[in-house]
């Protein structure tokens, strides 16, 4: 029988049945694990692999299909990473803008509104209650990326009209129309001097590479707000540090260049930067973990009928 190995910690009971009654009926013998090192001795006559580990694609040689529940590939990119030459990757895009946008304006807000420096009055109890904040109303925002997660974003944003919402991508095209105006990536040194917040969504890819360097983040206006919840290589964090201690600009990273953070980053205790641990994309939401399944089904159904795998990735290109 063919082989469907299922690898993810975060997956419950119910979700693993409901993948194994969609799959099983369809001649594949549905296999479920919580570790990826559990899984390794039925790697080797695996046919489809729905897991996130590069472990487990060094380890199928025989593998024709990998999808990964998460939107980034990064894992995969590198060379030998695959045992089997012919495999094919798939990522769940598309899966996660829901739980990212919500964390964007929750972090967002709490930068604006002074949040952490309430917390640290509060915990001194202090009674202050007069600290200027600022508004997402009426600000110019940039989205940098207007993807799955972009446009969720733009979506909830919109709440807070009349915020300017502009879009920056590769074509230049208005994703449905969320956008007051989309610009090509060219244009983004133009349109920094005029962003009050700068939120990142791009993958990590050769081309986004540090896109965030000293002299772009430097065109920023004083007192801006960087948000990345894409991937943690779009900033040089290098350039980004002296901005923030200056208090040039304040930021909300999710991602970091090095995962975890090391224990002697000045990041984990600089004025002006909320810093979160790589939790925006998270799989604890039901909602994600019900669409990354769906996701997965449907594209499952395209690859046993010989259809194109709707959101597979370039191995060269990274996305």
């Amino acid at each position: 029988m063919r082989k469907l190995i299922v690898v993810n910690e975060a997956f419950r009971t119910d979700e693993f049945d409901r993948i194994r009654k969609a799959v099983s009926p369809r001649g594949f013998d549905v296999l479920c694990f919580s570790r990826d090192t559990d899984a390794l001795p039925e790697l080797e006559d695996a046919e489809i692999i729905f897991g996130a580990s590069a472990l487990l694609a060094r380890n199928a040689p025989r593998l024709s299909w990998l999808c990964t529940p998460s939107a980034g590939v990064n894992q995969f990119l590198a060379p030998g990473t695959f045992a089997s030459p012919q495999a094919r990757l798939t990522n769940s895009s598309g899966a996660y803008g829901v739980t990212i946008s919500e964390h964007v304006v929750m972090i967002t807000l709490e930068m604006l509104r002074r949040q952490q420096d309430y917390n640290a009055l509060v915990s001194r109890r202090e009674w202050v209650r007069n600290l200027p904040v600022r508004s997402i109303l009426g600000s110019r925002i940039t989205l940098l990326g207007t993807g799955d997660i972009g446009q969720e974003i733009a979506k909830r944003l919109r709440a807070f009209l009349p915020a300017r919402l502009t879009g920056v991508n590769r074509s230049g095209r208005n994703p449905g129309g969320l956008f007051d105006e989309v610009l090509p990536l060219s244009s983004l040194g133009q349109l920094l001097p005029e962003t009050d917040i700068l939120i990142a969504s791009l993958p990590g890819t050769p081309e986004t590479f540090h896109i965030l360097d000293h002299d772009r983040l430097s065109l920023l206006p004083e007192m801006s707000l960087v948000v990345n919840v894409g991937r943690g290589s779009l900033i040089d964090e290098d350039a980004l540090l002296p901005l923030l201690q200056k208090g040039h600009l304040q930021a909300a990273l999710d991602v970091f260049e090095t995962e975890p953070l090391p224990l002697d980053s000045p990041l984990w205790n600089c004025h002006g930067l909320l810093t979160m641990p790589h939790v925006a994309g998270n799989m604890t939401l039901p909602y994600t973990r019900e669409r990354i399944i769906s996701l997965f089904l449907e594209d499952f159904d395209n690859y046993r009928l010989g259809r194109p795998l709707l959101r597979e990735v370039d191995l060269k290109k990274g996305y």
